[in-house]
């Protein structure tokens, strides 16, 4: 019994170790070898004197029960928020889920979060 626990919690620890954001490796990484590997973001919005905001959106969709199609799901947009520093490193990520699409981000409302400035 106690060689059951014993595995059971090396599991847990396994899984809380593996489940680190992918974004952390990014922190500090130039914004030139981010686009190398993720590619064009759908968006850029500059954000002040601070850098700039790279937006990368990928649309969810649910896979129909009865055909082979697929069709937006009720959260139809995952993006990632890349803040990049006015010397071109990465300093901020962030993940969120919305309903609008990528063409409706308000770039007023991204600048004016301040979540450039480091504490």
């Amino acid at each position: 019994m106690k060689k059951i626990m014993v595995l059971c919690v090396i599991m847990v620890l396994c899984a809380c170790v593996s489940s680190k954001n992918t974004g952390d490796k990014w922190i500090g990484k130039s914004k030139q070898n981010l686009i190398k590997s993720w590619g064009t973001p759908i968006r850029t919005f500059d954000n002040t004197t601070d850098g700039e905001i790279l937006i990368y959106a990928d649309q969810v969709y649910e896979k129909d029960k009865d055909k082979d199609s697929r069709m937006a799901g009720p959260l139809s947009w995952n993006y990632v928020y890349i803040y990049v520093d006015k010397y071109g490193k990465v300093v901020l990520y962030r993940n969120e889920k919305q309903n609008y699409s990528p063409q409706s981000i308000d770039s007023d409302k991204l600048t004016g979060m301040g979540l450039l400035t480091v504490k």
